[in-house]
């Protein structure tokens, strides 16, 4: 558990955009005192928020995927191999900056061992799927860059994001906490009735971009938070069957319920929209 009484030094790490960072810079007032983030690396040339992050002072570090693939003359794709070296030189930009926790804000790849070894119990993500929901081997139903997609073939009626303990299955780590519902328009059924893709397609991006634009700073803060001040105890976690373990659940308000609420807060909210 961290409990320093010195703030959580937190680390960022992203591709082309930290969907939730602005928010924690400019309206979190947690920063500073509860965490302070200590540097932000993208695996791109450079992020959309760069320019807000270092007003701010914060430094950013650059680690080019693409072109750490192509000196080894490989393909991203799926040669972890490679990826291992690429995420041990990730551990070795980010130690001196001493990060207690490290977050992984709109990051589009997956890490692996060495990443997973270095922050052991202290490495988090942010993922646009409801985590609770759990295949028969306890896996996630919906990992991966097409949660949102998935859900939505699958028919779901509402969506939500979670921040997770990162493991070593894809957005398979315990759950910290939850967001309020995003309830699934009829044009999704419609799309998916008359096989229009395109349609479907344009209303997947929307209704994900719904949910990062107003999701991810408020879901990182309620998440932060918690780690700070010692309500979520990571190592216990990371120990814990994923499967079985409930988040917490955070409102549009960024009000946060306890652990075990996720259902009653579901039935509350389907009957405000109801009435």
């Amino acid at each position: 558990m961290l409990t320093q009484p010195r703030p959580v030094r937190v680390a960022v790490m992203c591709s082309r955009r930290a969907p939730g960072l602005v928010h924690l810079l400019e309206r979190d007032p947690n920063r500073g005192r509860a965490y302070d983030i200590v540097c932000v690396l993208t695996t791109e040339h450079t992020f959309v928020e760069r320019p807000t992050v270092e007003g701010f002072g914060v430094p950013t570090l650059e680690h080019g995927i693409r072109d750490f693939y192509a000196r080894r003359r490989e393909a991203i794709g799926r040669d972890f191999e490679t990826r291992r070296f690429f995420d041990r030189e990730t551990v070795d930009r980010l130690t001196p900056y001493s990060p207690d926790l490290v977050v992984l804000d709109g990051y589009l790849y997956l890490v692996t061992r060495p990443m997973l070894d270095a922050f052991a119990g202290r490495l988090i993500n942010l993922h646009f799927s409801d985590l609770t929901i759990r295949r028969p081997d306890g896996r996630p139903r919906y990992p991966g860059m097409r949660a949102v997609r998935d859900a939505l073939l699958d028919g779901q009626s509402e969506t939500t994001a979670t921040v997770h303990l990162v493991n070593d299955v894809a957005d398979g780590g315990a759950p910290l906490v939850c967001s309020w519902p995003y309830p699934v328009s009829a044009l999704a059924g419609a799309a998916r009735a008359w096989d229009a893709v395109d349609m479907f397609k344009a209303y997947v991006f929307a209704h994900q971009e719904w949910m990062v634009r107003s999701a991810s700073g408020p879901l990182l803060a309620a998440a932060l938070a918690l780690i700070a001040e010692g309500r979520i105890d990571l190592e216990a976690l990371a120990a814990a069957d994923p499967a079985a373990v409930a988040p917490w659940v955070v409102d549009e308000r960024g009000r946060l319920t306890p652990p075990g609420t996720l259902e009653t807060c579901r039935r509350l909210w389907r009957y405000q929209r109801a009435g």
